[in-house]
């Protein structure tokens, strides 16, 4: 199999794989409400998080960085170039944005993003939660901490392994223009503020 062939059965895998709705499966398997039809209609860990509560979020968190990641730590062991790399990475982003098996509804590929960052290096991995944390418990702003966070991704690689420099910036630019709705109302302050689903009273 050449590496022309490999890269396109790659970015192909990578779409399908990124198509699988984390959010919709674990709040169908816990019983919650659609996160397409419920909070801010995206069906994101942000949100599941709004309407299902922490451990509901985690799952959805750690699927989709997985999501992420996975089709970018194969494609790095097959040895695919870093600008393929990259292309492979945007395709699971795009899977989660517009998923063939969820009626093209997605989330804003932040987490499949930053998972598909993560196998270039656990410091830059580090690096990325760390500002994202940060800058969420500042602000409570989950999409203010995505931007910022995907602004300083490619500033992070550079200094820690440039070689991933490129792809990187391609996916940073692909999460902060999925957030253009968000940075509108952050502007006009209009932005919901990141908060648990309260405990139900017995």
């Amino acid at each position: 199999m050449s590496l022309t062939v490999l890269t396109i059965v790659m970015i192909l895998s990578a779409y399908l794989a990124g198509s699988i709705s984390s959010a919709v499966l674990v709040c169908k398997l816990r019983g919650l409400p659609d996160p397409r039809t419920q909070g801010s209609g995206n069906p994101g860990a942000t949100n599941v998080l709004r309407i299902g509560g922490a451990s509901s979020a985690a799952l959805v968190l750690f699927f989709d960085m997985l999501k992420g990641a996975a089709p970018a730590y194969l494609a790095f062991r097959l040895g695919v170039d870093p600008i393929a790399l990259g292309i492979i990475a945007i395709a699971a982003c795009l899977g989660h944005i517009f998923p063939i098996f969820f009626n093209f509804k997605g989330g804003k590929g932040v987490a499949t993003a930053f998972g598909a960052m993560a196998p270039i290096g656990h410091d830059l991995a580090l690096c990325l939660m760390g500002s994202w944390v940060v800058l969420v418990l500042i602000t409570r702003y989950s999409s203010f901490a995505a931007i910022c966070t995907a602004l300083l991704a490619p500033v992070y690689t550079w200094w820690l392994d440039d070689r991933f420099t490129i792809p990187v910036a391609m996916l940073s630019t692909l999460i902060v223009i999925r957030h253009k709705d968000n940075i509108k109302r952050l502007l006009n302050g209009e932005e919901s503020k990141v908060s648990r689903k309260k405990s139900r009273q017995s």
